[in-house]
């Protein structure tokens, strides 16, 4: 399965229209100095509007899925109980789009939009957000559920409790260090909860998209190996091993910092058995122990760093680099999903790597066809050593809103002019077009 993948926030637009909600992201943006150019996604690309043109892209393109976010905030405008139908005739309207293109949809139900009104509530950090989040899915897939035969629940649950939560670099900008860890909890609590509301929908075709890289430790010292130790247990394991396993890493630490009254009851059901996982990588990390020669604030992918971490990320050489400054490693995907096989073994269902991409300027963008052509044969690398890979999307389809960036990050296949909007393909279109159509 070949794919494109978006997310609501950073394309659809149409902020204020149709009943839509407010989201945390909305409300993050309005800060100054939260948005690096100033901008926000009230316009974005404007795909609420011109959805038709951006699916008969795909159609063109010659994918045969194309994963999309539904936005919460548009479904549900205070996060529930109250249903927007307005909100949902959109996705009824694109899907329906997909399907007569014979484009497969495959939404996810939460790509970090988070309603105002929950977040207000106390947002991830609570743990009445993961039944709300259920609900919300059980009114997505009561109305798309007809024609949509694959789900994501979550993306990337660890970016938004570490960036959103941890360090304050995402919305909702909180910097709570490790104790925002109880958003990772709920988050996956919301995940399990949505699998069981799908379930019951009759779903049968369900996965999570993850981010993940492997961590290369600085050297072969003591001290730099449990600082990549606990810097992998944070950013992989946390999120892998609740939902394939049953359980956390490390289970007397986590245990501390998650549990409350619930967290045996809370495990089983984000255990819940997946039809899939789903993969995000952009680039492997490698981590130290602090020190202090280091001096100075801490920076890793443009991201400062507070003080007293108990690692510290160091820069990969050797390798080329993207415009957003992250190393171009493809032989780290296979690294990692080699990794997963052996270390999960039969608990590790098929794979889908849900997002795969890179920040380039330029239409004649050839570092982007680079890029994917090597990271394609590195998924072809892992599937030749046994790894049951099933899919691969590419982020992005279309240059898009990129969060705390603006719009200095160009992502897209397809360009977009932001005074316009207009939609140009660059030459990475053409080539994973001539691409496709060469293997079929």
């Amino acid at each position: 399965m070949w794919g494109v993948s978006t997310s609501a926030h950073q394309i659809e637009g149409a902020a204020d229209e149709d009943g839509r909600g407010r989201s945390a992201w909305d409300g993050f943006a309005a800060e100054a100095g939260r948005i690096k150019d100033g901008s926000d996604a009230r316009v974005a690309t404007d795909h609420y509007h011109r959805y038709r043109e951006d699916v008969a892209l795909i159609r063109e393109l010659g994918v045969g899925a194309y994963r999309f976010s539904v936005a919460w905030p548009r479904v549900m405008p205070d996060g529930g109980p109250r249903v927007n139908a307005a909100g949902l005739d959109f996705y009824d309207r694109l899907v329906d789009e997909l399907c007569a293109a014979g484009v497969r949809p495959v939404p996810t139900l939460f790509h970090w939009d988070t309603p105002e009104a929950v977040e207000a509530a106390g947002g991830w950090l609570e743990r009445d957000t993961a039944q709300r989040f259920a609900a919300y899915a059980d009114a997505v897939a009561a109305r798309l559920g007809d024609r949509v035969d694959r789900w994501i629940t979550l993306n990337e649950p660890a970016e938004l409790t570490l960036l959103g939560y941890g360090l304050g670099q995402h919305a909702p900008g909180r910097q709570l260090g490790f104790e925002a860890l109880p958003a990772a909890h709920h988050q996956l609590l919301g995940h399990g909860l949505a699998v069981q509301a799908l379930r019951a929908r009759g779903a049968d075709n369900i996965g999570i998209a993850n981010s993940h890289g492997p961590t290369w430790a600085a050297s072969e010292s003591a001290a730099d190996q449990e600082a990549a130790g606990l810097y992998d247990l944070l950013l992989n394991r946390l999120f892998a091993e609740p939902v394939l396993l049953g359980r956390y890493p490390e289970e007397e630490l986590t245990a501390a910092l998650l549990s409350g009254a619930y967290l045996d009851e809370d495990l089983r059901i984000i255990g819940e058995p997946l039809d899939w996982y789903g993969v995000n990588y952009y680039q492997p990390t490698q981590v130290g122990a602090p020190r202090a020669a280091d001096g100075g604030p801490a920076a890793f992918a443009g991201i400062e760093l507070p003080p007293g971490l108990p690692f510290a990320p160091r820069a990969i050489e050797g390798y080329p680099l993207t415009d957003f400054g992250w190393p171009v490693v493809p032989a780290a995907l296979t690294e990692l999903l080699t990794g997963f096989r052996d270390r999960y073994g039969d608990r590790l269902p098929p794979v889908v790597i849900t997002e795969n991409g890179c920040s380039y300027e330029g239409v004649e963008d050839r570092e982007r066809i680079a890029f994917l052509d090597a990271h394609i044969r590195a998924v072809h690398d892992a599937v030749t050593a046994g790894v049951d890979v099933r899919g691969y999307f590419v982020w992005s389809l279309l240059d898009n809103f990129e969060w705390a960036e603006g719009y200095a990050r160009r992502f897209g296949l397809v360009h977009v002019d932001y005074g316009t909007l207009a939609r140009t393909p660059k030459a990475s279109y053409h080539w994973l077009r001539d691409a496709l159509r060469a293997q079929s």
